[in-house]
């Protein structure tokens, strides 16, 4: 599941069939000129679908919907914070410049520190190893640790899980982490995007978890006929790669 994750990250990239249906159609021109040109126009269509805002944001505003916003939760009434991996820059960023990075999905982080200060009672536990196929110097885990020491997070209070490389690995063997009872009152963080699919694997793997949606995407609405060529093929990319990943979830028996 893990590899084929990654292989199907190529396919729903937009901008990867531009690239294709584009290079593709150049190369018929000659030999097969009419379907050359149907080619290299299916390159713009796609182009243009793949600028259009408004889809992705309804795909990506139904996630975020399915659960309430932080907001109504009492943190007092939790042990803990399950802190989804996935805030952090590449290690390879870490390493080049020796200092800390944050990525699009920081509130992750950010969110977590605010609870542990606000807080006190509250333990937090980090779940993430690597998600690349080919692991970097350091592990999502080792970073977060350098993270959290560096923002002055109480060390004694914070648990790291470094093995997991997906959502469902996440849940399954942050329950397994010494000093862990997943039986008890936890509220998961994650991008409200990604809540979905979190809980889900949570739920199945027997945790008694409490969404605490942060990295909230989208607004209440929004115009049908927004297009931007930089932020519609990353939208994209996010909402098909969330509503892929939930239904695959749900295929294999995790969610």
């Amino acid at each position: 599941m893990f590899i084929a994750s990654k292989l199907l990250s190529f396919a729903i990239e937009p901008l990867f069939w531009v690239l294709v249906f584009l290079l593709t159609g150049l190369l018929l021109l000659h030999r097969r000129p009419q379907l050359g040109r149907r080619l290299s126009w299916l390159a713009l269509i796609v182009l243009v679908l793949a600028s259009w805002t408004s889809g992705p944001e309804a795909l990506m505003r139904e996630l975020e919907s399915r659960y309430a916003p932080a907001s109504t939760v009492d943190p007092t009434q939790f042990i803990g914070i399950v802190v989804l991996g996935g805030g952090l820059s590449h290690s390879e960023i870490w390493t080049a410049h020796n200092r800390i990075a944050l990525n699009e999905q920081a509130e992750r982080m950010t969110e977590a520190v605010a609870l542990m200060r606000q807080y006190p009672h509250l333990r937090l536990l980090f779940t993430g190893g690597s998600g690349s196929v080919l692991a970097g110097d350091l592990s999502e885990a080792q970073r977060a640790r350098m993270f959290f020491d560096a923002m002055g997070v109480d060390a004694s209070r914070v648990a790291y899980e470094s093995r997991s490389r997906n959502t469902y690995e996440n849940a399954l063997f942050s329950a397994a982490v010494d000093g862990i009872d997943s039986k008890k009152p936890w509220l998961l963080l994650t991008s409200a995007f990604h809540m979905p699919r979190a809980m889900g694997a949570f739920a199945r793997t027997g945790w008694n978890a409490t969404p605490w949606p942060v990295d909230y995407r989208t607004t209440a609405h929004d115009s049908w006929f927004d297009f931007s060529l930089h932020a519609g093929p990353r939208l994209w990319e996010l909402a098909l790669h969330e509503w892929l990943g939930f239904h695959a979830y749900r295929w294999a028996g995790w969610i």
